[in-house]
């Protein structure tokens, strides 16, 4: 008889239902979260914040909360449970977002933001970990595609739908605040009743997790991570960068838009591309043209510019993203996804602050080239580490 518990029954367009739902989560939370991240820099220069200060609140969020990032994937790995951590994860982000609603000070934002980000640690290493174990068959790429299409689909509907409250009821941030709880609600409860553990609780042995399991291909390859991260600030200043050119401030969020429409019209392809070719090619090409965006808008101050730089930047995101979680689980033995993602996306966390601190700096006491020609460097830096480790490994698709 089927257990219960096993997620690999019926199929959702060729997907295991984890891998489904999983994404349809991630869907509904990216449009709460991309409608206030989209308004978010322009919501707190309304309040007094600075450049430094907006770049300073995004990187001690994301590295003060990274910790629980890391956590979190040990801890589902003990216990063989990933849906927990995720209904804690989502369930926070549900519960802070309209809490932005009475936020006066950008010390306020910090608060919200911090709290928010422990939410995305505790979730995002066992939600990886659940969709690696789902996969049947070398379709990684394909799967971690799949969830990155529906990410940056939130990512669409989230900015558009800020973009026409602004347009309607201008600098009325409130709005958005509160309308942005409602699909945060949506995604914890596509958790809580569709979601299934991957393996049965009887099945699962609590391991004893060390780090010296994993291999030196892995931290090679995080360091690569962590070199590319540096040079990988907060994307609001970006947007900043794009508010500066005397755009109306209600089509930023419609220019941001852009950036995740182009990312998931090529997430899946990519995706799929990546099984057949292999992902260390995906993410260099990724890493290059994220140079050549970021060289591009330190030389360049124009809204039509900037336009096509941001489709070039939904690119790099279907390039790099699901590529790089894709190469990582193919690295990572089965009984350590959740520990490796962990490790992985505390990385990546921990980076943002000091890449922030550098950007908001650069920008505010330098010029607004300067971080943009910074995160161009690291990245050329972090494709030539990429061929490195390709050639050092032969890495292909598992």
């Amino acid at each position: 008889m089927k257990d219960p518990k096993d997620s690999s029954g019926k199929k959702y367009f060729g997907l295991d239902r984890n891998v489904f739902y999983t994404g349809l989560t991630s869907f509904f939370t990216d449009t709460s979260t991309k409608m206030l991240y989209s308004v978010m820099p322009l919501f707190l220069l309304s309040i007094g914040a600075s450049k430094t200060s907006i770049s300073l609140i995004e990187g001690i969020a994301e590295s003060t909360a990274s910790l629980f990032k890391a956590l979190s994937g040990m801890w589902s790995d003990k216990i063989g449970r990933n849906k927990p951590f995720m209904i804690i994860g989502y369930g926070a982000t549900a519960i802070i977002t309209p809490l932005y609603a009475f936020a006066r000070l950008p010390v306020h934002v910090l608060y919200l933001r911090f709290t928010e980000r422990v939410g995305k640690g505790m979730r995002a290493a066992p939600r990886d970990s659940l969709i690696s174990a789902s996969i049947k068959g070398n379709h990684t790429g394909k799967n971690f595609g799949f969830h990155k299409a529906m990410d940056n689909s939130g990512a669409i509907i989230g900015p558009l739908s800020a973009f026409l409250l602004l347009y309607f009821f201008p600098l009325n941030y409130t709005n958005i605040f509160l309308i942005a709880t409602i699909p945060a609600v949506l995604g914890v409860l596509t958790i809580i009743f569709m979601i299934k553990e991957s393996h049965p609780d009887k099945e699962r042995k609590i391991n004893k997790v060390s780090l010296k399991q994993f291999p030196g291909k892995f931290w090679f390859y995080l360091t690569i991570i962590f070199i590319f991260s540096l040079g990988n600030s907060t994307d609001a200043l970006l947007l900043v960068k794009t508010s500066e050119t005397g755009i109306n401030p209600s089509y930023v969020p419609f220019i941001y838009m852009i950036f995740n429409t182009v990312s998931v019209l090529f997430a899946i392809p990519i995706g799929k591309l990546s099984d057949r070719k292999g992902r260390g090619i995906m993410i260099i090409c990724g890493y290059l043209v994220y140079a050549a965006v970021y060289f591009l808008f330190g030389h360049f101050n124009s809204v039509s510019i900037f336009i096509m730089l941001f489709m070039f930047y939904g690119l790099y995101s279907a390039l790099a993203d699901g590529s790089q979680k894709s190469l990582l689980s193919d690295i990572v033995s089965k009984d350590m996804k959740g520990t490796g993602f962990g490790i992985y996306h505390a990385i990546i966390g921990i980076t943002l602050l000091p890449a922030s601190v550098i950007a908001g700096y650069l920008y505010d006491n330098v010029n607004s080239n300067a971080p943009f020609y910074f995160g161009a460097a690291m990245s050329l830096t972090a494709a030539v580490l990429m061929i490195v480790f390709m050639l050092k490994y032969r890495t292909r698709s598992s």
